[in-house]
């Protein structure tokens, strides 16, 4: 499935799959606060960390001077883990100060997102709260004291309702309640849960209990007394219609799925090489394999493999078809 991102997302995605001069990608050694979230068994996982210039004599005035994330995920998660650094960094926070950034900080930074991707800054938000308190172990910081709660035990005491995801009851009740959710795909939109084998989504003590408890929902009704009807031939009723079918379900044919991939490489990929004095080449398409030649300084980049991966097959994936694979030749 093809997403449509804002301008700004897609730049901030761009300059930090190239390594541009002031972006995040990366992992600070020895850092002051480290925190994780998601699961690359999953697809989407976060690795973030941060070194802070400490107070001599009050750890609350530590102020987080660098800030840097590894990303396992899709363009919205690199452009939304860069988006939280610009933040924090722009903003020349205090750890404790950081937490008060939330996932619609991220997004809005972003100039929004499809609502299908939200959960990509929530993954941050979540990482961001581990490193903090792991910040907070190392310089002896009661966040209890503070009244701060970064929900700490969740993962590790709490039921596990989502297990492809590996996500507990207590965390998705408070996330229901944080972002307001009121149905499952809402559930799976922001915070993944449900999304992959969707077997936790009518199971007792599954998503829609969980929804039902958080909301107060009374689902023990009576049920509803049907009015007698007069008897109907069978044959007078009309017949059953087919379901049409919903728009944009329809696979591209083989001359579609090409065009639109050369039209991608032409007018936004290539140019977006060019401008560091590189190029590539559209080689050939079997199925949903690309092959591309990287050509010029590209081709003798040791970052090379990373722009085939990360520039290249991530927004053909995202624009195009989830399924394409890019090969280079």
């Amino acid at each position: 499935m093809a997403w449509e991102y804002s301008e700004k997302t897609m730049q901030l995605f761009m300059d930090a799959v190239h390594g541009k001069p002031g972006t995040h990608l990366g992992e600070i050694e020895d850092p002051d606060g480290l925190g994780e979230h998601g699961s690359i068994a999953c697809g989407d996982a976060l690795r973030f960390t941060f070194r802070v210039k400490r107070d001599p004599s009050d750890p609350l005035k530590d102020v987080i001077a660098e800030a840097r994330y590894l990303t396992f995920g899709c363009t919205s998660a690199i452009a939304a883990s860069e988006a939280l650094c610009c933040i924090i960094e722009a903003q020349q926070l205090t750890p404790v100060d950081a937490l008060k950034i939330t996932n619609q900080d991220i997004v809005d930074f972003l100039d929004g997102l499809p609502e299908q991707k939200i959960h990509c800054s929530v993954m941050g938000a979540e990482a961001l709260e581990a490193a903090v308190f792991n910040w907070a172990q190392k310089r002896g910081v009661d966040l209890n004291k503070l009244g701060v709660d970064i929900h700490q035990t969740e993962q590790e005491e709490g039921r596990v309702v989502c297990k492809c995801f590996t996500l507990t009851e207590p965390y998705i009740k408070r996330k229901i309640k944080e972002l307001n959710l009121h149905t499952i795909s809402e559930i799976t939109g922001a915070i993944k849960a449900g999304g992959a084998c969707a077997s936790c989504h009518h199971a007792p003590g599954g998503l829609q209990d969980l929804l039902d408890e958080v909301w107060e929902t009374d689902r023990k009704e009576p049920a509803a007394v049907l009015p007698v009807l007069p008897l109907v031939q069978i044959d007078a009723l009309p017949a059953k219609q087919p379901a049409a079918e919903p728009p944009g379900l329809k696979e591209l044919s083989p001359y579609q799925f090409s065009k639109k991939i050369e039209k991608l490489l032409e007018d936004y990929l290539r140019p977006m090489v060019q401008k560091d004095g590189g190029d590539l080449q559209l080689v050939d398409i079997k199925d949903t394999t690309v092959y591309i030649e990287l050509r010029g300084a590209c081709a003798g980049c040791a970052g090379a493999g990373q722009t085939l991966k990360y520039l290249v097959e991530r927004t053909l994936k995202e624009r195009v078809d989830e399924r394409i694979r890019v090969i280079q030749v």
